[in-house]
């Protein structure tokens, strides 16, 4: 079978490409309007590009506009879950018209190896997408996998980014981070006092 395996970045690109070409023709598409900024989606794509060159991996690149982006989520951006719905059902739409366009059988995503992402959200986006297109969806859970890239990642050392993509994803990612270091040093004091 043909397989369109959209990709996030390359640290996820590791086991779900091992996985799949195992069993399928794979070409991998880089299709990412949500990142910001620019220098960011440039960094993540040079980082999979660089990994892909080395390893005879085709990559396909879609044109980077985060105006389709922001079209896309514009009237569920104050709802990070509907947003990111709605985010996956633009990458992985965007991934089977491509995989349709070129005669491929089916569309898989590098988004099932992270435990960050909701992953029936995932299926259901990525079944739609390829329902619209007329060709499969791989339904793949591949967060089991995810120790092995980010063992492998950081042995390749790849560039490893600390939010999903979006500005939106990177303020809630930083207030993550800064609560996280609040509740460190609190503990910290707590100890300190005693």
């Amino acid at each position: 079978m043909k397989v369109l395996l959209h990709a996030c970045c390359g640290p996820c690109l590791l086991e779900p490409f091992d996985a799949l070409v195992a069993e399928h023709d794979v070409t991998v598409l880089y299709a990412n309007p949500n990142i910001h900024p620019a220098e960011e989606y440039r960094r993540r794509r040079d980082t999979l590009l660089a990994y892909a060159t080395g390893h005879d991996i085709e990559v396909i690149e879609e044109r980077y506009d985060p105006t389709v982006w922001a079209a896309a989520v514009a009237d569920v951006e104050d709802d990070p879950a509907e947003r990111c719905r709605a985010c996956f059902g633009l990458r992985l739409g965007i991934a089977a018209r491509t995989a349709a366009s070129l005669g491929m059988d089916a569309i898989a995503t590098t988004l099932t190896v992270s435990p960050y992402q909701n992953q029936v959200a995932v299926a259901e986006a990525g079944h739609a997408a390829a329902a619209q297109a007329g060709i499969t969806y791989i339904d793949a859970d591949f967060r089991e996998r995810y120790p092995e890239a980010t063992r492998r990642s950081r042995e390749l050392g790849m560039y490893r980014q600390n939010y999903c993509g979006c500005a939106l994803s990177d303020l809630e990612a930083q207030a993550e981070r800064a609560a996280r270091r609040e509740e460190r040093e609190a503990k910290r004091a707590q100890r300190g006092a005693r």
